[in-house]
């Protein structure tokens, strides 16, 4: 499967927890990443600066959902579910 255009639902909904360009202690879940571009793409997509947590993700259906919407509330979820917080 290929990412979806214009979603960058996965530089968004999850938490990161180690640094990122310009984010040097990663993001909380639900805030953009700063490296989003305005056409929601990657810019550090295929650089060694992109943080592992990134390049692990891979767009599948079960992550993607059938469209932007759907992946950004399949993702919050997980986040909700996998927060050590939460538990």
């Amino acid at each position: 499967m290929e990412c979806r255009s214009a979603c960058g639902a996965c530089c968004i909904a999850p938490s990161i927890h180690s640094p990122i360009p310009g984010m040097p202690h990663g993001k909380p879940a639900g805030m953009p990443c700063v490296q989003l571009d305005e056409q929601l793409r990657c810019r550090l997509f295929g650089r060694p600066e992109r943080p592992a947590f990134c390049a692990s993700l891979r767009p599948s259906p079960s992550m993607c959902g059938d469209d932007r919407a759907s992946a950004l509330a399949g993702l919050a979820e997980l986040e909700r579910l996998t927060c050590p917080d939460a538990r």
